[in-house]
């Protein structure tokens, strides 16, 4: 029997993802939904063949392990209660609403000393995790990354908190993280756009590389993620939309994280990014006015 995981959220994204992946492989079993729409949880429930709980404390009295599928301020009010009971954790980026949110679902998982994996879509496949080592061993001194897409616009993830807050707080930790996983920690930022719109941020790295990264929920067409790093000998670029997404690959890891292994993606590296995102907010800010 796989890890015992309860699945809290029926929305959009435990609908495509969540879902599917914790009951498509030996590593893990869906306990169970818990969502605030008990109607939504009994549908996504039923199509996997699987109960609902009553309760958020219901499911946590019924599995081993939690995952989060709900929007950030939901997330922040709910992970340190499963930390606190024990439980792995599964968290969606960003961590919360705000970094004062953000501190404290990672503190509890300290306090706790419960075992987290983010869902960093992109860093969790091998073939990104393999470009990544290529470009750090070229010793890059610059690179650029984008997250280019019109999810804003209309659809299912056109939700308020994106539309209020928009593509920084929602997109940003993946071209941040992707950014700082080839050329090393940003140690200082500027940004300028509308994040409700286009934003774009230059980065200052540990050891002197320059980087700049574009992210937009709001242009029409294809969505694009990518990543172009350049060193002496040239230039690399990844197109990461380009990639076969092997989903099964975070049901490994989250099993592998919650028997022990260690993983740097975890709610502290979604701290850290969730900082940078709050700094890229700021100097936004600070351009329009």
């Amino acid at each position: 029997m796989g890890l015992r995981v309860g699945l809290v959220g029926a929305g959009p994204w435990a609908t495509f993802v969540h879902a599917p992946v914790l009951t498509g492989g030996p590593e893990t079993e869906l306990a169970g939904i818990w969502a605030r729409r008990p109607e939504a949880a009994a549908e996504l429930a039923a199509r996997h063949g699987v109960g609902t709980f009553a309760s958020f404390e219901a499911l946590l009295d019924g599995c081993d392990a939690v995952a989060f599928a709900v929007p950030p301020d939901v997330q922040a009010e709910l992970a340190p209660r499963a930390a606190a009971a024990g439980k792995a954790l599964l968290l969606e980026k960003p961590l919360a609403a705000d970094v004062a949110g953000a501190e404290r679902v990672a503190a509890a998982i300290a306090e706790a000393g419960v075992p987290s994996l983010v869902v960093l879509t992109y860093r969790l496949q091998p073939r990104v995790e393999a470009w990544l080592a290529e470009a750090r061993a070229a010793q890059p001194f610059a690179g650029r990354a984008w997250f280019i897409s019109g999810g804003f616009l209309a659809g299912p993830f056109a939700t308020p908190w994106r539309l209020e807050r928009g593509a920084l707080l929602d997109l940003g930790p993946h071209v941040f993280d992707l950014m700082e996983a080839a050329l090393g920690p940003i140690v200082e930022l500027r940004a300028a756009g509308d994040p409700r719109r286009y934003t774009t941020v230059q980065c200052r790295h540990e050891g002197g590389a320059v980087s700049e990264v574009a992210v937009t929920g709001s242009v029409p067409g294809d969505s694009r993620t990518g990543v172009e790093v350049v060193g002496a000998a040239g230039t690399l670029t990844l197109d990461a939309r380009a990639i076969e997404r092997d989903d099964g690959e975070l049901r490994r890891r989250f099993a592998a994280v919650a028997a022990g292994e260690p993983t740097e993606l975890d709610a502290a590296r979604a701290l850290h990014l969730q900082r940078l995102v709050a700094e890229a907010e700021r100097s936004a800010a600070g351009w329009l006015n």
